[in-house]
C-alpha cells in the first residue's frame, strides 16, 4: 500500500476541510468518478513513517483513526433516511450464511475465476461451483459474530445449509444484523454477465430456484428490516461492471433495495 500517495491524496482532498471539522467525529462521503473506488477511511494524515512493512502499517495515522466514515449515494440520501428511515422491528439479534459446501483446493482468497462458472444458456454450472475453494475460516467468523451479537447457533447457516433456497426462504425481516461470509461474484468479471453474486452451496442439479449463486436480482427481492448487512467477501464495494456506474456494486445497492440501512463492504480481495 502506497502509504505516501494515500497522504498526499488526504492533503488534497481531505485536509482543507479540517479546520470546519472541529468536533465532529463521524463524517459521511458522498464521492464521484474516480473516488467512488476509493475507501478514504485508509488515507493517511501524518507523512509515512520511516518504519517499512508491518511496523509501517502499525505507526501510520490513518484516517479511519480520527473518524467514523460513512459512505452515502447523495447528500440528499442521508436526510432520507434520518426522516424516513423507522426503527428496526427486528426481534432476533444475527443471522449468518457462509462455509458453503465446496470441494476445491484450500487456500487463496475469497474471489473467483468467473470464466468458467456459467453455461451457455447463463445457469450456472453447477460442476464448476463444487471446485471452488473452501472457506473454513467463514464457519470461525460467523460463530464469533453470532457470539458477540448474542444470538444462537442455529442463527448460523453453514455447509449444506447455506443455500440459494435456505436464503430465500427465511424470515430475515427478524434479523438486525444479517452476515455473508463466502466467495463473491463481481459483475464484469465475466462476458455477458453482469450481475453480481455471492457463492452459496451448489445443489446436486441447478434450478431456477437455485443454481447456486445468490445473485443481486435475487437479493433485492428480499424482505430486509435489518440495521446492518455484512457482506465478507471479495470486492464487495465494487462498481456493477456497467459503463458509467455509480458508486457501490449491484450487490450493496441490491441489500438497500431489500431493506438494509447499512452495509459493510470491501474495497479489495479478502485473504482466507
Amino acid at each position: 500500500y502506497d502509504l505516501a500517495r494515500a497522504h498526499a491524496l488526504y492533503n488534497a482532498i481531505v485536509a482543507p476541510a479540517v479546520p470546519m471539522l472541529d468536533g465532529v467525529n463521524h463524517i459521511f462521503i458522498v464521492p464521484d468518478r474516480a473516488l467512488q473506488s476509493l475507501p478514504f477511511n485508509v488515507l493517511v494524515t501524518e507523512p509515512p513513517p520511516a518504519a517499512e512493512g508491518l511496523a509501517a502499517y502499525r505507526a501510520t495515522s490513518w484516517l479511519a483513526r480520527r473518524y467514523a466514515m460513512s459512505t452515502l449515494p447523495s447528500a440528499s440520501a442521508l436526510r432520507a433516511l434520518r426522516e424516513l428511515a423507522r426503527p428496526t422491528r427486528a426481534a432476533d439479534p444475527f443471522v449468518g450464511f457462509g462455509d458453503p459446501d465446496l470441494k476445491g483446493p484450500l487456500g487463496g482468497t475469497r474471489s473467483i475465476n468467473a470464466s468458467q462458472l456459467f453455461l451457455r444458456s447463463g445457469q450456472a454450472n453447477v460442476r464448476a461451483l463444487r471446485e471452488l475453494s473452501p472457506l473454513p475460516e467463514t464457519a470461525d467468523e460467523l460463530r464469533a459474530l453470532a457470539r458477540t451479537l448474542g444470538a444462537p447457533d442455529t442463527a448460523v447457516y453453514l455447509r449444506d445449509r447455506a443455500t440459494v433456497r435456505q436464503v430465500r426462504g427465511a424470515t430475515l425481516s427478524s434479523y438486525r444484523v444479517i452476515a455473508f461470509a463466502t466467495h463473491g461474484l463481481t459483475a464484469g468479471e465475466l462476458t455477458g454477465v453482469m450481475e453480481p453474486g455471492l457463492i452459496m452451496t451448489p445443489l446436486n442439479q441447478a434450478s431456477a430456484e437455485d443454481d447456486g449463486i445468490l445473485s443481486a436480482s435475487e437479493i433485492a427481492a428480499l424482505r430486509l428490516d435489518a440495521d446492518w448487512v455484512i457482506l465478507s467477501a471479495c470486492n464487495t464495494a465494487a462498481a456493477d461492471g456497467a459503463p458509467g456506474a455509480e458508486a457501490l456494486s449491484g450487490l450493496a445497492r441490491a441489500f438497500f433495495y431489500a431493506g438494509s440501512r447499512a452495509l459493510l463492504v470491501s474495497h479489495w480481495a479478502v485473504a482466507s
